[in-house]
């Protein structure tokens, strides 16, 4: 039997950029494997994806989003 080992590192999506949001959350913004981009907002919460390579609707959600940063918990 053989087997095939590829670094999770190869699947994870990289970090390219983060942005300040109004109520002083951070949005960061990731590159996926497959040239996507996607973004997590520590104050609302929301994740957002899309195919379009660009920066703008990171920079408009982190404009508009005006709740505070989330207390980060750790799991149980």
């Amino acid at each position: 039997m053989t087997a095939t080992v590829t670094p999770i590192t190869a699947h994870a999506p990289v970090a390219v950029d983060s942005f300040l949001t109004a109520g002083e959350a951070v949005l960061f913004v990731y590159e996926d494997p497959d040239g996507s981009l996607s973004s997590d907002c520590t104050g609302c919460g929301e994740y957002a994806w899309t195919l379009d390579v660009d920066l703008g609707f990171a920079r408009e959600h982190a404009q508009s989003c005006l709740r505070r940063p989330r207390p980060f918990r750790l799991a149980a």
